[in-house]
């Protein structure tokens, strides 16, 4: 099949060729590629926000770090 498009009536068809003693091995994976895709999107997440907080922090430094700022939050 190589890179086409497949189906899950085509994995289905493939499944029911297998040996049952093959199952297992593949029930396994498909719960591995289950588990592992939402911790790759919150880690996908997590890089991203901290390269947006890496990128605005000239930006907002520009802003803050100024003597009016640091006047207005004296008291803090």
């Amino acid at each position: 099949m190589g890179s086409q498009q497949v189906s899950i009536p085509d994995i289905v068809e493939q499944l029911r060729r297998l040996p049952p003693s093959k199952l297992n091995v593949v029930y396994d994976f498909v719960s591995y590629l289950i588990e592992k895709q939402p911790l790759r999107s919150a880690n996908k997440r997590r890089a991203e926000a901290s390269a947006t907080m890496i990128a605005s922090e000239a930006v907002l430094k520009r802003d803050w770090d100024t003597p009016e700022e640091d006047a207005a939050w004296a008291d803090l």
